[in-house]
């Protein structure tokens, strides 16, 4: 089964990949390496879940926002390459959380992401990541994620 079609019986549709907002391009392949920008939790221009997790928002709720966010990297590398069947392996996911002070449940939100990743390409989703707290993020975003993933050569 090809990541759209997993995607497809998850109800999920990819957006138009969010243009980026200063000087810098939103995804980029080097060789069989693809790498996206950081990816906001977006829909229809709005950010979703604003705020610190832990304050203004949950942990469950910075989980939507991160899955939000990864789609959001999917459609990156789909407006790049065409397909998403070309992916080989799902390389790296870097999360920056905005935390409250003393929230360290960076992990759990950051299991939004991962766990989409891992439904959408199975075993070839397995990767490396960082699950950072960071103090600010751009629009007040609960989260920001960037995507690396190898293609086929």
């Amino acid at each position: 089964m090809t990541p759209e079609q997993r995607l497809a019986d998850l109800g999920i549709e990819l957006p138009v990949a969010p243009a980026a907002v200063a000087n810098y391009v939103p995804c980029i392949q080097t060789g069989n390496l693809v790498m996206t920008a950081g990816q906001l939790p977006l829909v229809s221009g709005e950010v979703v879940h604003q705020g610190k997790v832990g304050a203004e928002i949950t942990a469950a709720e910075g989980a939507e926002a991160a899955q939000i966010a990864v789609i959001n990297g999917l459609a990156q590398i789909k407006e790049l390459l065409g397909d998403l069947s070309t992916i080989v392996q799902v390389v790296r996911l870097e999360g920056f959380v905005q935390s409250a002070p003393g929230f360290q449940q960076q992990s759990v939100v950051m299991n939004g992401a991962s766990d989409f990743i891992a439904e959408v390409f199975g075993d070839s989703g397995r990767h490396t990541r960082t699950a950072i707290g960071v103090f600010e993020l751009p629009l007040n975003a609960a989260c920001q994620i960037s995507l690396f993933v190898e293609v086929a050569g």
